[in-house]
């Protein structure tokens, strides 16, 4: 007999700034909506194994989502996008959640990122914060200057070294199928996509001065970083966390900078605990 996961996959509409994006997403489970945001550059394929987990999807109903332009997400047909240079913006950014929360009628979801995911669970907790009752920021920080450069979309400089640059972000004692899995999603992006996301990354979120003003009453903060990631270090994610009353950090041993997907097991131990104090809450 076929074997079938548990997740299902489809695409949804999302109107920003009057174009038509269609947008790929797969979801599993019932409950409290945690919608999840993928690395710069990937796609929703790194939360696999969160989509398969009972643990979660019995309380959880688990979104992940292709960016426009990422994945199986194609670009908007109504504008010339490939007349200029894919830059992804912080407002823009935030706009896809909010806009694929309300067009599937979610009430306040779980918002959890990793990297520009991360990034980005900070900017919603600090300009959006009536939307969300939590979020899980993984690998995120308050500005990380220096990764947009030009050299990402030198000619020379193909997928395939850009998704060995990631293997050297997660953990050495990640298994090292799963670190190969989670670079051969790496491998397979639009060559723009990574360049074009990391303007985010490294320009336009910027939140010096501003995490002190999340409330946390409103939106419940949770920031969690692997002790390998050499991009943003857990010293650069407990020192924001600092700076925002009632925010809980946690440094996760053993993992690097992709730990759904270098090593779900191991990650699923510090999510599980997270997971059950927001719906405690709710």
């Amino acid at each position: 007999m076929a074997r079938f996961d548990c997740s299902t996959g489809r695409y949804v509409h999302l109107n920003i700034d009057g174009l038509d994006y269609r947008t790929y997403f797969e979801e599993s489970g019932a409950g409290v909506a945690l919608l999840l945001q993928h690395t710069a550059g990937a796609d929703g394929r790194q939360w696999r194994h969160l989509l398969e987990d009972e643990a979660i999807t019995r309380d959880f109903r688990v979104i992940a989502y292709d960016l426009p332009y990422h994945g199986k997400s194609l670009p908007p047909v109504a504008t010339d996008w490939w007349a200029r240079e894919y830059r992804l913006t912080r407002e823009f950014l935030m706009q896809v959640p909010l806009t694929l929360a309300r067009e599937l009628e979610l009430e306040r979801p779980v918002f959890m990122g990793s990297s520009i995911g991360g990034h980005l669970a900070l900017d919603l907790a600090r300009y959006h914060p009536d939307a969300f009752r939590a979020v899980i920021a993984l690998e995120g920080t308050d500005y990380t200057p220096g990764s947009y450069l030009d050299i990402w979309n030198h000619p020379r400089v193909s997928n395939a070294f850009k998704a060995n640059v990631m293997y050297g972000l997660m953990s050495p004692t990640s298994p090292k199928a799963y670190r190969h899995e989670t670079i051969w999603g790496y491998s397979q992006g639009a060559p723009p996509t990574f360049k074009g996301d990391l303007y985010y990354h490294g320009v336009d979120h910027d939140l010096r001065g501003e995490l002190a003003r999340i409330d946390t009453s409103k939106v419940a903060v949770f920031m969690l970083t692997g002790e390998y990631d050499a991009n943003t270090t857990p010293e650069l994610s407990q020192a924001a966390a600092a700076q925002i009353p009632g925010a809980v950090f946690t440094k996760m041993e053993g993992l690097g900078h992709f730990p759904m997907s270098e090593n779900p097991e191991l990650f699923r131990r510090y999510l599980l605990p997270v997971l059950s104090r927001i719906k405690g809450a709710c």
